[in-house]
């Protein structure tokens, strides 16, 4: 199991990382856009639909990395006072009565709706360029893939914290700017 843990998260990390660069792409190609519609009054066709595909990309690429880091939002004001291990049967009920279902209605509706989009080379309606687009609804079979495969991994998680009545720790690679400002209060600094 925890082989297979350390898989899922590195798999999802790669993936995270490596789709979030598309934010420096995004924010050059707005920045190019808004020069070229305000200060030089010639908006492209074009820009707002990339700009759309990538965020979107990212948002899905992104999902199983932010939840092999705990980085999803939860609603814990109760949670987080109960146990390691009533968390984790809470956790495990809840991965198998909502997040699998979910996942799996994500990734078959997903293929349907991509395999329908390269059947007839599907281009954007939103703008006169007719941006391809296509071949980015292969995102969502791809982030529900993935989504999947961190799935198993926080079950095995959850496996273990209920037989060891405590989490494993989770990788950690950022940390929120809060957290930072508490832990320095807390030193006195």
């Amino acid at each position: 199991m925890l082989n297979y843990i350390r898989f899922a998260d590195n798999l999802s990390a790669w993936f995270g990382k490596a789709f979030g660069w598309l934010i420096i792409l995004m924010t050059f190609g707005m920045s190019y856009e808004v020069f070229v519609r305000y200060l030089l009054n010639s908006p492209t066709p074009w820009a707002l639909d990339i700009s759309f595909i990538m965020y979107g990309t990212v948002f899905m690429m992104g999902g199983a990395y932010t939840l092999s880091r705990g980085g999803h939002v939860r609603g814990d004001f109760l949670y987080r006072l109960w146990s390691d291990r009533t968390q984790a049967i809470l956790d495990l009920t809840l991965y198998i009565l909502f997040f699998f279902p979910g996942i799996l209605a994500l990734i078959f509706s997903g293929w349907k709706y991509a395999s329908r989009s390269w059947g007839y080379a599907e281009v954007s309606v939103n703008s006169p360029a007719g941006i391809p687009i296509y071949q980015f609804k292969t995102v969502i079979v791809a982030a529900g893939l993935l989504l999947f495969v961190q799935g198993i991994a926080q079950v095995f998680r959850c496996i273990i914290c209920i037989k060891d009545g405590k989490w494993l720790p989770l990788a950690s690679d950022v940390e929120e700017t809060e957290t930072l400002l508490m832990k320095q209060a807390a030193e006195g600094k």
